[in-house]
């Protein structure tokens, strides 16, 4: 019944109910990117403006206007190498998507084990979680991430090789689920340690029920509402400081197509051709701002007593 009511309070919500349209059309153009791109008749990486004369000036900028957008280029080629910019929109979502998503399993996965096993431990099991979400939360973690990569570059790339997209993607994934576990184990923790001494948990000890039957029938049922808050709230910060990297030049390297490196070459030439920048800025805005609406969304309809 609970479930009935929170979708029904979900449904309600009209701004809800919209920004989970968009977040699923983000996700559907993610997957379908391939197949879409078959149909496009581009690629990602295919240089076209290099290798079809009159698409580039001299100067590297596209000869047509707004970008060089046409009839066989719909959202224009890129400056400097003339890739196709709709193809690497989609897969750039794909890349975010993929990091963002791996990212928040695990950290669901660390956080709701991590924290729970504290809560209801207790004692030396709650002193030594504190300890380590403290020493985890001194570090600056955007600072960890602009100096991780090219350290392990150097350390397991040669100097002539480029560093192969499974070590990029898989470097993000651990640092980013390493530090983004403690918020949600910290919340479980002092959920947990307040439903540890309620009737139904009291009920059950007093039948005789295990441990793993407390912490797996009676104490998990009944935080999974924050599990699924934190989810929806940790994608877009994800996406967003994955950008963030990329736009610095220590995220996702060439050719991985990537939203952040797309703005951060769109700057570049704003002033030239400022269409190149809109594109990934506006869709990068539109999906942040969709995912933080339906967290928003989310929260209130499993807390209705939350006023907007």
């Amino acid at each position: 019944m609970a479930a009935v009511s929170m979708v029904d309070a979900f449904r309600r919500d009209r701004v809800g109910s919209l920004s989970l349209c968009v977040v699923a059309f983000f996700v559907l153009l993610a997957v379908t990117a391939p197949l879409i791109a078959l149909l496009y008749g581009k690629n990602p990486t295919e240089h076209y403006g290099q290798n079809e004369p009159g698409l580039l000036s001299p100067e590297g900028l596209p000869v047509l206007p707004n970008g060089g957008i046409s009839a066989q280029y719909w959202f224009g080629i890129e400056p400097g190498l003339g890739r196709d910019v709709l193809t690497q929109l989609l897969y750039g979502i794909r890349t975010s998507l993929l990091i963002a998503f791996a990212s928040v399993a695990v950290v669901a996965v660390v956080g709701v084990v991590v924290g729970v096993t504290a809560g209801y431990l207790g004692g030396l099991a709650d002193r030594t979680f504190t300890f380590v979400c403290n020493v985890l939360l001194a570090f600056p973690t955007l600072l960890l991430l602009l100096t991780l990569g090219p350290v392990i570059q150097t350390r397991f790339v040669g100097p002539d090789e480029n560093e192969p997209a499974w070590m990029q993607f898989t470097v993000l994934v651990l640092v980013f689920s390493a530090f983004g576990w403690v918020p949600l184990a910290m919340v479980l923790r002092t959920l947990v340690r307040s439903l540890r001494e309620r009737e139904f948990v009291e009920a059950a000890r007093a039948l005789g029920a295990s441990r793993r039957h407390i912490v797996f029938r009676e104490l998990l049922p009944n935080v999974w509402a924050p599990v699924l808050v934190h989810i929806t709230l940790a994608v877009p910060a994800i996406v967003t400081t994955e950008a963030a990297l990329s736009f610095l030049g220590v995220g996702i390297s060439e050719p991985i197509p990537d939203w952040g490196r797309m703005i951060s070459r769109g700057s570049e030439v704003f002033y030239d051709d400022p269409t190149y920048m809109v594109f990934p800025g506006v869709s990068l805005l539109l999906f942040v701002l969709a995912f933080n609406l339906l967290g928003d969304a989310v929260r209130d309809a499993l807390d209705p007593h939350t006023a907007r």
